[in-house]
């Protein structure tokens, strides 16, 4: 950080949302520029012990979201799952609360469509309801939503029916459905009698 009592001189644009930052005619900083404007830098402004702390708290929060947004950027994740991310990288808590707020007020970060797309996904991939459950709770998501975004999918029965006329009946298609997370009626139903999961 400046020695506090410096005066802000200039206010640079650079490139990737970078703000170079001048104080007293001399380079201090390149920052980022949402930092900049949470901070409120402006010249003019002196870098006194609040606007520094300010300043801090603000970089903290710009790293913070950094890394949450570098975590999303291949896939939609649960908010704890970020938690956790946050965590590993040694974010301090209250900046990472702070970003984790700002995404999902803008719906970047949104726990119920994470819910609904991972189960149409696990759901198309062959697996029954308890599999679909297991793989949303793991991922830190509310039991609330996990049951909506279950409740929507198509009938783990009709699922299964589908699965056995692509497979076949028999006992191993039995065993395959079972190991997938499927209950036992939806696969009795599907095979059209009970078959022994073991055998």
């Amino acid at each position: 950080m400046a020695e506090p009592g410096r005066t802000v001189t200039a206010l640079r644009e650079r490139p990737r949302g970078q703000v170079e930052v001048e104080l007293d005619g001399a380079p201090w900083r390149l920052l980022p520029a949402d930092a900049v404007i949470g901070a409120e830098l402006r010249v003019g402004r002196r870098l006194d012990r609040d606007t520094a702390r300010t300043l801090a708290r603000e970089l903290r929060r710009a790293r913070a979201m950094g890394v949450a947004v570098q975590a999303l950027r291949y896939r939609d994740r649960s908010r704890r799952s970020l938690e956790e991310r946050l965590a590993r990288r040694a974010v301090r808590p209250d900046a990472g609360e702070a970003a984790l707020e700002t995404l999902e007020r803008a719906g970047i970060v949104d726990d119920a469509r994470v819910a609904g797309t991972r189960a149409q996904a696990l759901a198309e991939r062959g697996y029954g309801d308890a599999a679909i459950r297991f793989d949303l709770e793991q991922q830190g998501i509310s039991g609330e939503l996990v049951e909506g975004a279950v409740a929507a999918l198509e009938p783990e029965r009709a699922r299964a029916r589908r699965l056995v006329g692509l497979r076949g009946a028999g006992p191993k298609t039995a065993r395959w459905l079972a190991g997938r997370g499927f209950d036992a009626e939806s696969v009795e139903e599907a095979l059209g009698g009970p078959f022994a999961a073991d055998g």
